[in-house]
């Protein structure tokens, strides 16, 4: 039996979606539970600072971490004293104990009821002092037969509440970085929307695509978050080839409308999500690399920097593709297949192998802004979906088609979404805003902001 190349591709990618979150999960090393442990309860005034026991059953545990203000991982503060009492301080001691190598402690309790866990302050390393109101007794009311954690604040930072110019700083900051994210996407859509005509609601899909990608490459195959990134990239570029192969083709040499080939990319889009969610699963996960990162202040701008690079990288792409699209033959024969596609064909122009370009650079730019999404937030099986509007919105408002209209019009969105809690919106619906550009955009100028108004029929 005789496979064509995109079939074959498609399999291997399906493969991929499927083993590869498995591959990841086989690799994760499982991390003991605090109960998991077989103890027995201790006596009072048990324990060393280099081995407590895990008390099964119900107890009191708390976990002395010090987060040095939010620089580097926190760490476990050892030898510290601490002691439970019932009722209150003048209660019944039920046992004191000094936290071991991992600023652990845990004490066994009787039944339900009300405790105070009290910290001895003097016991406290050289140069660790408690954050906050520095309080060392913690009332603790007991419900449940099971394990009840107690969290002092040491070395935390005290957040001080943000006036509204640093909130419009952050805000603006925050808009700009998910705008540029957000373009890369916009950008792929205008290019296929542009050449084929196509409105592909599979298109945020292809975003969710590029960020599973990633993660399969660095928590599946242990590669470093770069590396994967540029492999998701690659991948996806092939996906997008694939794509046009054997979907977009054959209905396009059919002769099948857009209106019908704008509902198979509905179904195309319900078919991939559910690809994900089978074989990545509905949990959020994160890469190996670049989760937390502390802010440098740059004047009155703080950026991580994993923020730096994304701005970096998105803008030089952003760049590089939008002049190439102007000056190179292969651009130039995208404008032109855009403009007439029959008029291109009939002077021996490859309109096929133009279009399969367009859907290679579409998809390797969408792919990148998975990536970077991927690398900003978390990996999620619907991350492409939940941001789909905000790409049809940017588009939409620069002008559909147009290379240099999904840049500003996504920026926009970005800045309109992100400064919205700054001016009372609820965070929960700030992207509500992009709908309402949406919807005034069609109203009041249809071609967008960059576009140019055309006459239909």
């Amino acid at each position: 039996m005789h496979l064509r190349p995109a079939t074959l591709i498609m399999a291997i990618l399906a493969g991929l979606l499927v083993l590869g979150p498995a591959a990841a999960n086989a690799a994760k090393t499982p991390t003991p539970s605090p109960t998991a442990a077989s103890s027995s309860p201790p006596a009072a005034g048990a324990g060393t600072p280099t081995a407590n026991p895990i008390v099964k059953g119900q107890n009191i545990t708390v976990t002395l971490r010090n987060l040095n203000g939010g620089e580097g991982e926190p760490e476990p503060v050892p030898g510290v004293t601490l002691t439970v009492f019932k009722d209150n301080k003048s209660g019944e001691a039920l046992g004191t104990q000094v936290t071991d190598e991992m600023g652990r402690i845990s004490i066994g309790i009787p039944s339900n009821g009300t405790y105070v866990v009290v910290l001895d302050p003097k016991t406290l390393p050289d140069g660790v002092k408690l954050s906050g109101k520095a309080e060392t007794d913690k009332t603790v009311a007991v419900k449940l037969a099971s394990s009840n954690f107690v969290q002092y604040q040491i070395g935390a930072i005290i957040v001080q509440k943000a006036s509204f110019s640093s909130k419009v700083v952050a805000g603006t900051r925050d808009g700009l970085r998910t705008g540029l994210i957000i373009a890369l996407a916009a950008l792929g859509l205008s290019l296929i929307f542009g050449t084929t005509g196509l409105t592909n609601f599979a298109h945020g899909d292809l975003v969710t695509f590029g960020g599973i990608a990633t993660y399969v490459f660095n928590r599946g195959f242990g590669m470093p978050v770069i590396v994967a990134g540029i492999l998701a990239v690659l991948l996806s570029a092939a996906f997008g080839w694939a794509q046009d192969r054997g979907l977009w083709r054959p209905l396009r040499n059919r002769g099948t409308g857009l209106i019908a080939m704008m509902i198979v990319s509905i179904g195309f889009a319900l078919l991939l999500r559910s690809l994900f969610q089978y074989g990545f699963g509905g949990s959020t996960r994160t890469l190996s690399e670049y989760v937390a990162q502390s802010r440098t202040v740059y004047g009155p701008v703080g950026l991580s920097d994993k923020e730096i690079a994304i701005f970096v990288i998105s803008i030089i792409t952003l760049t590089v593709t939008c002049i190439a699209l102007m000056r190179t033959r292969l651009g130039k024969a995208m404008r032109a297949v855009s403009d007439n596609p029959a008029l291109s064909a009939s002077s021996g122009m490859r309109v096929d192998g133009v279009i399969s370009s367009v859907w290679i650079l579409g998809t390797a730019l969408t792919g990148l802004s998975g990536v970077l999404l991927a690398v900003q937030d978390q990996v999620n099986f619907q991350m492409g979906f939940r941001i789909l509007l905000l790409i049809f919105a940017g588009v939409t408002l620069g002008g559909l088609g147009t290379i240099w209209g999904a840049l500003v019009g996504s920026l926009i969105i970005g800045l309109m979404v992100e400064l919205g809690p700054v001016f009372g919106v609820p965070a929960s619906i700030k992207e509500v805003g992009a709908l309402v550009v949406l919807i005034l955009i069609l109203l009041v100028r249809p071609q967008g902001i960059l576009g140019k108004a055309q006459r239909i029929g």
